[in-house]
């Protein structure tokens, strides 16, 4: 149990699941889907960008204006995210779904293997389009993003471990909903192992389909994608927040981020954003985009 309480804390209260604010732009490419939309900005070698839980395209903002004009910007938005309607992401999984309509959109766009930038969730959608489709993506950077999300709190971590709190998460948001998780979350502290202060007083929560919400939730926390690792042969670059202060758990995240890519074929490179935390693009922009200018260089 106190694994579990853990392993809860650290993955909501900032090692996977915060949310940004903002909606997403509002010009659309062509591409028609029930579970993505899809801007395009700018001109030049493509480069498609994938915000996380509960984020929209305007996480991406800041990077988004100082690549114009140097990149082909797609910025991608989640149905059920922010003020876009659930659509198809009103049933089923929706990690899989959202990375299968990535790969849609790559094909039918015609993009010559174009790099992908995901943050969280969206840097696990991304590994899953590199591993899906090798042939298709040139190289691939996830922004605090890990394979599998609980090995960043606890290495020996398994699904079955993280299970039944992300099931209780995931009926908290399905039946209280925004609302609800404000004025509950306090109640629900017991029943989540006195850590419902983190997940639902930091989550920083920004509205959308509350079912949407509740399922990608519960998958963020329980996909385990490191037996795809070996399927992706794109170069890929692993940036994360980062402290120097031995009493944050920021400053362990150097190994639990090279132990959580170890079975890529080819090792990655390791970027660490001193001074960041989960949201490392708004965190530190400056040491953010000078590791997006090296992973596209």
């Amino acid at each position: 149990m106190e694994q579990r309480r853990n392993i809860l804390k650290g993955l909501i209260g900032g090692a996977a699941l915060w949310a940004a604010p903002g909606a997403p732009a509002r010009a659309q490419s062509a591409f028609r889907s029930a579970r993505i939309a899809v801007e395009t900005r700018s001109d030049g070698p493509d480069l498609i960008l994938i915000p996380g839980l509960a984020s929209t395209s305007a996480v991406w903002s800041r990077t988004a204006a100082r690549l114009a004009g140097r990149r082909r910007l797609h910025l991608v938005s989640v149905h059920g995210f922010g003020d876009l309607p659930a659509r198809g992401n009103a049933r089923g999984a929706i990690i899989a779904a959202v990375a299968g309509e990535v790969r849609r959109y790559v094909a039918e766009a015609g993009l010559g293997r174009p790099a992908l930038i995901g943050h969280s969730m969206g840097g696990q959608v991304a590994l899953r389009v590199a591993a899906d489709a090798p042939d298709r993506i040139g190289r691939l950077m996830t922004v605090d993003a890990s394979p599998f999300f609980p090995a960043l709190i606890s290495p020996g971590a398994t699904v079955g471990d993280v299970e039944p709190i992300a099931r209780v998460a995931y009926q908290a948001v399905q039946f209280f909903g925004d609302k609800g998780l404000r004025e509950r979350g306090r109640a629900l502290g017991l029943e989540l192992g006195g850590a419902a202060d983190a997940v639902f007083g930091s989550m920083g929560w920004q509205g959308g389909d509350r079912r949407v919400l509740a399922q990608a939730l519960y998958e963020v926390m329980t996909v385990d994608l490191r037996h795809r690792l070996p399927d992706i042969t794109a170069p890929v670059t692993v940036v994360y927040g980062w402290s120097p202060d031995e009493a944050s758990p920021r400053s362990r995240a150097d190994r639990l981020f090279r132990g959580a890519y170890a079975a890529l074929p080819r090792p990655a490179a390791f970027e660490r954003i001193e001074g960041a935390e989960h949201m490392v693009m708004i965190d530190q922009p400056t040491r953010f985009m000078a590791a997006v200018r090296r992973f596209l260089a």
